[in-house]
């Protein structure tokens, strides 16, 4: 059985009033974020981003309390990143979470990636 195309993705909680400009420096390394809430291939995506909001609150037994509020997000990797089949490089993984470190006021997240469908781009030839 093959497996369907998917994205790696980090699922990160985020502080709202830091999410533009988390989001502008990820753009600028080619890593994309998504919001859970909006993500083009959520059905619904506000009742998954509570889930995932949830679930992580959950695992972390109150240590993350701060974060009930937080926007659930999924950052992925563009183009620059991928070499076709071949898997993530470990500079690809670094570089995220370097950024993520950065801003660990106002993030929570794992340091592991998960799988989710791919994630059409926006039409950028406007």
């Amino acid at each position: 059985m093959r497996r369907q195309p998917h994205e790696n993705v980090a699922t990160v909680l985020v502080d709202p009033c830091a999410l533009t400009d988390l989001e502008l420096e990820l753009m600028s390394h080619d890593l994309r974020l998504w919001p859970v809430r909006t993500a083009p291939l959520c059905e619904d995506g506000p009742r998954r981003a509570y889930q995932i909001r949830r679930d992580l609150l959950m695992k972390h037994r109150g240590d993350w309390e701060c974060a009930a509020e937080w926007v659930p997000v999924w950052i992925s990797f563009g183009p620059t990143w991928q070499y076709g089949d071949e898997p993530l490089p470990w500079a690809a993984h670094e570089r995220l979470w370097q950024i993520l470190d950065r801003h660990r006021q106002h993030v929570r997240f794992h340091r592991r990636l998960g799988g989710v469908r791919r994630m059409p781009l926006p039409d950028e030839t406007v």
